[in-house]
This record gives structure tokens, C-alpha cells and sequence, in this order.
């Protein structure tokens, strides 16, 4: 039971990433030096589950192509996503931490996809600055309003 759990719990939060991007790619706010996408405020739920660890990852795989990024994009963006998830599951003990290890690991890798893959003329450390505040507001406050409007329900959440 415990596997299938973890299983549909993934396919659950990839399919959740994937349909939030979209929502903020038709608002023109997914991509691009300033960011913000509503998905990311999923990256606390490695707080409940590290089921959310492989669904954050597969969404981000999914959302990233079927919103037609680069390779080099749907690579390195995904693994920023896969950092941050595993950073927020190790972090899970301290609450107000967990959206740090996502908000972190976005700021420094997709500046460096936006700059040599998409040749975005801005700035590294610019970028840096306008990813960090996308995902500030992301994953650092929506995320946050999430992790303690389900914190409540945590024990529905976790697999163990």
C-alpha cells in the first residue's frame, strides 16, 4: 500500500506542477527574467511527503516541455527543481526553512539557462536578483501560505 501511495502521490503533484505552470504560462508569468510561477509554491510539500520529491521533478520535466523551453532548459530547470525539493525534504524539521533550498537553487541555475541558452542580455547577478524574487514570492510566500494551510492535514500527507 505505501508504494502505491508514493506512486499516485507523485503522478498526483507532477500532474499539479505541470497544470499550475500552465495556468502562470498563460499569463505570461513562467518564463523569462522575472518569473513567477504559482507552481512553485508546491516545492514545500517535501515537508510532508518525498513523494513530492519525484512529482516536483517530473512536473517540472512536463511543464517545461509542453511549454516549449530548450533542452538545455527542461535539463538544468528540472534539476534546479530536483535540488530544491531534495533540499526542502532534508530540511522538513525546520518549517521555516523549506522553501530556502528551492528559492536558492533557482536563483543561481536558471539565470545561467536564461543567459547561454536563451541569450537573455541582462546580467547574470541581475537575473539572479529577478528569479530570486520570483521565487521569493513563489515558493517562499505562497509556498508558505500552503505548507501551513495543509499542515493541519499532515498526517493524510505522509506516506509513513
Amino acid at each position: 500500500m505505501k508504494k502505491t501511495k508514493f506512486i499516485v502521490q507523485s503522478a498526483v503533484i507532477a500532474a499539479l506542477y505541470a497544470a499550475l505552470t500552465l495556468v502562470s504560462s498563460a499569463f505570461g508569468m513562467s518564463s523569462g527574467a522575472i518569473q513567477v510561477r504559482i507552481s512553485e509554491a508546491l516545492a514545500v510539500l517535501p515537508f510532508f511527503t518525498a513523494a513530492a520529491i519525484p512529482g516536483l521533478f517530473l512536473g517540472c520535466i512536463i511543464s517545461n516541455t509542453i511549454t516549449g523551453c530548450m533542452l538545455i532548459d527542461i535539463i538544468f530547470g528540472s534539476i534546479a527543481t530536483l535540488i530544491g525539493a531534495i533540499g526542502a525534504y532534508l530540511l522538513r524539521g525546520k518549517k521555516w526553512l523549506v522553501p530556502l533550498p528551492t528559492i536558492i537553487s533557482n536563483a543561481i541555475i536558471v539565470p545561467l539557462v536564461l543567459a547561454y541558452a536563451y541569450k537573455v542580455e541582462q546580467s547574470i547577478p541581475f537575473l539572479m536578483l529577478t528569479v530570486g524574487i520570483g521565487e521569493l514570492i513563489s515558493a517562499g510566500v505562497l509556498g508558505m501560505i500552503l505548507l501551513l494551510a495543509l499542515e493541519k492535514h499532515k498526517d493524510i500527507l505522509k506516506i509513513n
